[in-house]
């Protein structure tokens, strides 16, 4: 297993005698195999050891263990001590997935402080395709049918090619000792479940079964790589950027097959679970234009022929711009700088920006959000208009209309910042002196 071992982690560049590494060695026959294959192999590397103190006199029989076995190789060992149940009530969580993080977040602070290439972990085969059953049972999507990397970030896993029994083996011939943990044989967790419980089943009833299994995933896996290069030219074809929303068309996913994953992926990592992907497909096929979904601060809206995807807009608090005010900030995208103006000037007809009458606006001016009720009269109109109804004309998206603010003098709205001005504060042939509003470009400063 050593030539078999050496082979693996060269070929496939997961390990170098250049660099040193850590160990997480618990005393079972995985990590034990793995520090004496590492040892024999001459790579530099210490060991890491966590007692969570869950087994009484067996977990520091473990630690005892442990000890011996670094002195006998003349590794360096780190041990750390947990109390796992606190930070289980704490967050929430199971005590076997308190356990995993404590571990881990460990596992991250010794790895910089040791200031090593990577942590190596003794995952293998049988562990591979145990964590790919319990993500189907979990419901996970085609990536939970990868299972574990072999490197990812930090973490190495240069087991995962080789079987427990092949382990066991290796460690069997070389006369090497190593600890069982009685907590392995309990089947009330679903991973030890599989292992003693399911996979048997499968195994008696073809030898070969749990072999095809992971050969299948493989194939799968190489598919998922398939599909996420197409669906990332997908996604760049169809996805349109406008800061700060993004617009998918519904003619993209019209007639496509495996839309509802196509959307799936593009909403993920807004916090967008699959359930709520096949809502917003039902209520594209009923017009269900203005419908909204949320996921944390993201917002989703199914508008007229698009669905629009941002940040769930924030009520922000009102500002007052005195007469020598300088600049202002609208929103995350637009800053606008303020220009005082005599004398000849030459007329800004951009609805993004504005040029008011300085001698009918009456100081402080205010810029708030835009209300339910805001009333006033758009540049051309004689009538007044409410803002709800004119943002509805222009077919302004909710997610959007949400954001919009308006610019207030004497508590009448002289702009609604970005579409329009009120005709009752536009320049005539009286005006003396302007103040403009003028939106600021990327990289240009006041």
């Amino acid at each position: 297993m050593l030539s078999r071992f050496i082979q693996h982690v060269r070929e496939n560049n997961i390990l170098d005698v250049h660099n040193r590494y850590l160990l997480a060695i618990s005393g079972g026959a995985d990590s034990v195999a793995l520090a004496h294959l590492m040892h024999r192999a001459g790579f530099d590397f210490e060991l890491l050891h966590c007692n969570f103190h869950l087994r009484g006199k067996e977990s520091d029989g473990d630690a005892a263990f442990v000890q011996k076995l670094a002195d006998r190789l003349g590794l360096v060992l780190h041990v750390r001590d947990f109390a796992p149940e606190p930070y289980m009530q704490e967050q929430g969580l199971s005590l076997q997935m308190a356990a995993r993080e404590l571990r881990y977040q460990w596992f991250a602070q010794m790895h910089a402080a040791r200031n090593t290439h990577g942590v190596l972990l003794a995952h293998h085969a049988d562990d591979q395709l145990e964590t790919i059953l319990l993500n189907l049972m979990r419901g996970t999507g085609i990536e939970g049918l990868y299972g574990m990397s072999e490197r990812r970030d930090y973490i190495f896993r240069p087991l995962l090619p080789f079987k427990r029994a092949e382990i066991v083996a290796f460690l069997e011939e070389n006369a090497l000792d190593w600890r069982e943990d009685s907590s392995n044989s309990q089947t009330i967790y679903k991973r030890n479940y599989l292992r003693h419980e399911l996979i048997p089943v499968v195994e008696k009833r073809d030898p070969s079964g749990p072999e095809s299994m992971r050969t299948s995933f493989e194939r799968i896996k190489d598919t998922g790589k398939a599909f996420f290069y197409f669906f990332e030219q997908w996604r760049k074809k169809n996805v349109v950027q406008e800061f700060p929303v993004e617009y998918l068309p519904f003619s993209s996913l019209q007639g496509v097959p495996g839309k509802a994953s196509l959307l799936f992926y593009w909403l993920r990592n807004k916090g967008f679970v699959y359930g709520q992907v096949l809502e917003i497909l039902q209520a594209m096929e009923e017009n269900a234009s203005g419908k909204c979904f949320f996921s944390g601060e993201w917002m989703l809206n199914v508008d007229r022929e698009n669905l629009i995807l941002g940040k769930e807009s924030s009520r922000a608090e009102s500002i007052e711009l005195e007469q020598h005010a300088i600049s202002f900030r609208a929103d995350e995208r637009r800053t606008y700088e303020i220009i005082q103006l005599k004398g000849d000037w030459q007329l800004d007809r951009s609805p993004e920006n504005a040029q008011l009458d300085k001698q009918l606006l009456e100081f402080p001016l205010l810029l708030r959000n835009w209300q339910q009720g805001d009333r006033f009269r758009p540049l051309g109109m004689r009538q007044f208009k409410k803002v709800s109804d004119f943002l509805i004309d222009l077919k302004v998206p909710l997610i959007t209309k949400n954001q919009v603010k308006v610019l207030c003098s004497g508590g009448e709205i002289a702009w609604v910042v970005g579409y329009r001005i009120d005709d009752r504060f536009k320049l005539t042939g009286a005006t003396r002196e302007v103040v403009y509003f003028k939106k600021k470009q990327n990289g240009e400063s006041v």
